[in-house]
């Protein structure tokens, strides 16, 4: 017996079209919820990165300079802290730190939070000994952070640094004994 094979069907039924189709798309949809749930997931790790990553560098810079420091200084500006004038106690950008050499005299550096051009970053300047021109930071601690502010509290420097994702972090430092 013999099935007659119709030679001239060469294309797929209305039934067969449409399962094809809602497999494309169903597999389409289950690829762009996979990929949105990548995203989410970065930026997730973007904003954890900077607690995870940046934070704790910031945390050895810091305590490394104001642990070593003999005593300290706040200021409303960059040029109020070389010149040692108008020292405050509140919310400061500006850090002066004192460092006694073996021979018994200081040197200054100078922590600031402000934007030379290129964005807000924390920088770290060595005050010339002779009183020359404060020129350009030796460094930059971190280009992150939104804000960073220094106070006395009961006696103790506090670094409060806002993280580009509203993270607040709050660094204390004691001078040496």
């Amino acid at each position: 017996m013999k099935i007659g094979i119709n030679r001239g069907h060469r294309g797929m039924t209305l039934i067969e079209m449409s399962i094809a189709i809602g497999i494309g798309m169903m597999t389409s949809g289950i690829l762009m919820a996979v990929f949105n749930q990548q995203l989410t997931f970065l930026k997730i790790f973007r904003a954890q990165n900077f607690l995870t990553d940046e934070a704790p560098m910031i945390s050895t810079y810091v305590s490394k300079l104001i642990g070593q420091a003999d005593r300290f200084s706040l200021h409303p500006t960059l040029l109020n802290a070389k010149d040692e004038v108008n020292q405050q106690l509140g919310d400061s950008d500006f850090a002066r730190l004192y460092y006694r050499q073996p021979d018994g005299t200081f040197r200054s550096a100078i922590l600031s939070f402000e934007n030379l051009g290129s964005g807000n970053q924390l920088y770290y300047y060595i005050v010339p000994q002779n009183g020359g021109p404060l020129d350009t930071p030796e460094w930059s601690v971190t280009r992150v952070p939104q804000d960073v502010t220094f106070a006395v509290v009961e006696g103790v420097l506090r670094m409060t640094l806002t993280g580009p994702y509203g993270e607040v972090i709050t660094y204390s430092g004691t001078m040496q004994q």
